[in-house]
């Protein structure tokens, strides 16, 4: 059967309904369809396209790199020219802030004088025949203390900043700011016998963590200090707020003990239901005694109110007589001991967190379900039962 069709144009964007008749049938045998057509406008470039000074009907007439390493040379300087488009990383990556760097001064020594060091070391030990021994029948032992202690020296600094940076230690505590710990931190939990240290970011109990720790540092001689142990992700009311678990002042040297106790210390409560909440450890050096009168609080202090805390407006109070030296952190979990805690220090209900799941949709039910899996009707039960079948 043959068919005739009229079509007509469109400009823009239209649609043009003409009926389609059969030449054999009678004239009342008619069908409709329709037809949307578009025209759109090409807008020309904002600049230059790549390579569009490029003739591709003579290519040989192009220079020649010669060598890949005079390509990557001419990639490098292409790329490092500025473009009017965007690329995709720029526009998924969010506009990075500058950070400003509160920390301690560093200077760091001649680059020539360490490598000479490092050289003269690499000879002496090729020079020691029994190390070379050592080394080849696989008994030569390294101390690791050795290693750690060069690696605290060197790069672990800039890796605590980083790996602080992972957890958002600097963007919870100081905004933009941040710092590289200059001054290793060392705190250590007492768990009966046993010593609970606490790192970068390792997991710690509130059961382990019920008793002020024992913390360490290399500290000059008349030197004044800041120890601050705070919770930035367990405030009940305030978001942005943290609660103070332990704020020390004007210690000498490394005597933590000998310092202002201006916050005593408070067992870690994480409510229940709520994941790891940060504690974070963090190290002020002081430039001279400073009068904490107005931080202080009363010993005991089990009042929540009183205990709200936020870091960036007690380092911008103060940020003319200290500076940020030293980090660790850990995370901790709820455990059983955070109910006696509410219960008997903070004399409250534990607040408990669930996350409500909404029901689970099911569409209508079909009287007569087609193509549909072997359980179907399983869906639709009256019972709270779990069932197996695939949906």
């Amino acid at each position: 059967m043959a068919a005739l069709v009229r079509l007509g144009a469109a400009v823009g964007r239209s649609q043009v309904r003409e009926p389609l008749r059969s030449i054999t049938g009678s004239e009342s045998a008619v069908r409709h369809f329709s037809v949307s057509a578009s025209l759109r406008e090409r807008v020309p470039p904002l600049g230059p396209m790549p390579n569009e000074e490029i003739d591709v009907n003579d290519l040989d007439s192009l220079e020649k790199y010669r060598s890949y390493k005079r390509y990557l040379q001419v990639a490098e300087k292409a790329r490092q020219q500025t473009a009017w488009w965007r690329t995709y990383q720029q526009y998924v990556q969010e506009p990075s802030t500058e950070k400003i760097d509160i920390g301690l001064p560093h200077f760091r020594g001649s680059r020539r004088k360490e490598w000479k060091e490092r050289r003269d070391i690499i000879k002496e030990n090729r020079r020691n025949s029994d190390l070379e021994s050592a080394a080849r029948h696989r008994t030569l032992l390294i101390s690791l203390d050795k290693v750690k202690a060069e690696w605290e020296k060197t790069c672990g600094p800039y890796h605590l900043r980083t790996l602080s940076e992972h957890y958002g230690v600097y963007r919870d505590l100081f905004c933009s700011a941040t710092f590289v710990p200059r001054v290793m931190l060392r705190v250590q939990y007492e768990l009966s016998e046993d010593l609970v240290p606490v790192y970068h970011g390792n997991v710690v109990t509130p059961t382990e963590a019920a008793a002020p720790p024992e913390v360490s540092f290399e500290a000059e001689a008349g030197s004044l200090w800041t120890l601050l142990l705070t919770n930035p992700d367990g405030h009940l009311k305030e978001d942005e707020s943290e609660y103070v678990h332990w704020l020390v002042g004007n210690i000498p040297g490394d005597s933590v003990r000998e310092g202002d106790e201006i916050c005593h210390y408070f067992p870690p409560f994480p409510a229940k239901g709520t994941g790891y909440h940060r504690f974070i450890f963090i190290l002020f050096k002081q430039d001279e005694r400073i009068d904490f009168k107005e931080d202080c609080r009363p010993s005991p202090c089990h009042n929540l109110e009183r205990r709200t805390f936020t870091t960036f407006d007690f380092y911008k109070k103060h940020q003319g007589l200290m500076t940020p030296a030293g980090l660790a952190f850990f995370q901790c979990p709820w455990d059983e001991s955070v109910t006696n805690t509410f219960h008997t220090l903070l004399d409250m209900k534990e607040p408990i967190f669930e996350y409500d799941f909404p029901p689970v949709y099911h569409p209508p039910q079909r009287k007569y379900p087609h193509a549909q899996p072997l359980r179907y009707l399983d869906r639709y039960r009256d019972t709270h039962e779990p069932t197996y079948g695939i949906y």
